[in-house]
């Protein structure tokens, strides 16, 4: 590295070929010992005292992880239901006043522009959680379909990405620890709400129940001036409940138990929801006229050549996007988008995009692993369960 600059609320690290941003969070990671890597522009901790550690620590306690490189992008106004109706597949009129959705927005062709969560704030208020990698493009994009509706930028439509950091709190024990550090309850929360709260002393923090391990817990969302404070309030009100930082390492390995989707992994602008299984959050409610609505319905009541699925391996080997996926004859039936070694049942997991045919859960398939072909079974995810 050739030098540190700030600007605004995230620093900017300066190589020569690029300037990679970093969270507000970034001198305590590297306080911490952590191995940092670049990742959707940003340098981030992809572990601390090592990934099946931070993996089973979550599973099985509670593990932090540092989300600020997450995008949020705020939509108000008297069209702001009209407009997420119409860039969205899921039925955001479902939503009242603290309730998250999952959502995606499909692309004009097919496929997705990325996955995200909708959290209704007010009858003419959302925040839009984003992938970090797609924060710009996502902007953008909303930015200039708004316009068709008379939404502007920086007024109707807005990125405060730069101005908010989010803690991921994982784990059976993180909302029994977080309750230490507000007056409010939070231990009953049902999962995708979510409460405005005064939390460690910061006011109007948004605390929900999302995640994306399927291990319990919590994001709690601050101004990024106070990142470490909330972090330091956080890892002190955890330590009775055994709580560890974790990075993007484990954070991948809990997703991939769970079978949850990782962008430009599963789902691409290639992708459709139905391709990917995301049918649940594709309504084609009465009114809503969302985008590609008459192509991903045809591919609904048609069907579709490929599917992503879920596979365990039978034989030691570990599976890794884009390795080939064969039948029992030889022949290539798909392609692997994500796997690894899963830390909990000691086995090689992954999803893969597979022909039709070979979808039924108990299938057999091959996995070519380098020069092998392993013996795997398509199997519906969540691939690991606490009573396994």
């Amino acid at each position: 590295m050739c030098g540190l600059l700030r600007e605004g609320a995230h620093f900017f690290y300066l190589t020569q070929e690029r300037e990679m941003k970093t969270t507000p969070l970034t001198p305590v990671h590297e306080a911490l010992g952590a191995r940092m890597v670049p990742f959707a522009g940003f340098l981030m901790p992809v572990e601390y005292s090592g990934i099946q550690d931070e993996h089973i620590t979550v599973r099985t306690r509670v593990g932090v992880f540092d989300v600020s490189h997450m995008g949020e992008i705020r939509i108000t106004g008297p069209k702001a239901l009209e407009f997420l109706q119409w860039v969205t597949t899921n039925d955001v009129s479902a939503l009242y006043d603290g309730k998250v959705q999952y959502s995606c927005f499909p692309n004009g062709r097919g496929g997705i522009v990325d996955d995200l969560l909708v959290y209704r704030m007010g009858e003419e208020e959302y925040l839009l959680v984003v992938n970090a990698s797609n924060i710009e493009k996502d902007y953008n994009w909303l930015v200039e379909h708004g316009k068709e509706m008379g939404l502007k930028a920086g007024e109707e439509i807005v990125n405060l990405s730069d101005s908010i950091a989010q803690l991921a709190v994982q784990g059976p024990l993180a909302l029994e620890a977080m309750q230490k550090l507000t007056p409010v309850p939070v231990t009953g929360m049902e999962y995708y709400t979510f409460r405005k709260i005064e939390f460690a002393g910061i006011p109007d923090a948004l605390f929900s129940t999302t995640g994306y391990t399927g291990a319990g817990g919590c994001e709690i969302y601050v101004p990024a001036e106070r990142a470490v404070e909330l972090w330091d309030a956080v890892m002190e009100a955890g330590k009775e409940y055994g709580i560890k930082p974790a990075g993007l390492g484990a954070r991948d390995t809990l997703r991939l138990e769970m079978g949850y989707c990782l962008y430009g992994n599963d789902i691409t602008d290639e992708t459709s929801p139905i391709e990917a299984g995301l049918g649940w959050i594709t309504k084609f409610v009465e009114g809503k006229n969302f985008i590609d609505r008459d192509l991903l319905w045809k591919q609904k009541q048609e069907g579709v050549d490929r599917r992503l699925k879920g596979f365990v391996l039978e034989e030691k080997g570990i599976p890794r996007q884009h390795y080939p996926v064969f039948n029992e004859e030889g022949e290539e039936i798909g392609e692997v988008t994500s796997g690894s070694i899963s830390p909990m049942l000691k086995k090689g997991i992954g999803l893969a995009y597979l022909k039709k045919g070979y979808w039924k859960e108990g299938t057999p398939i091959l996995i070519g692993v380098r020069n092998k072909r392993l013996r795997a079974t398509v199997t519906r995810p969540p691939f690991y369960k606490p009573d396994n």
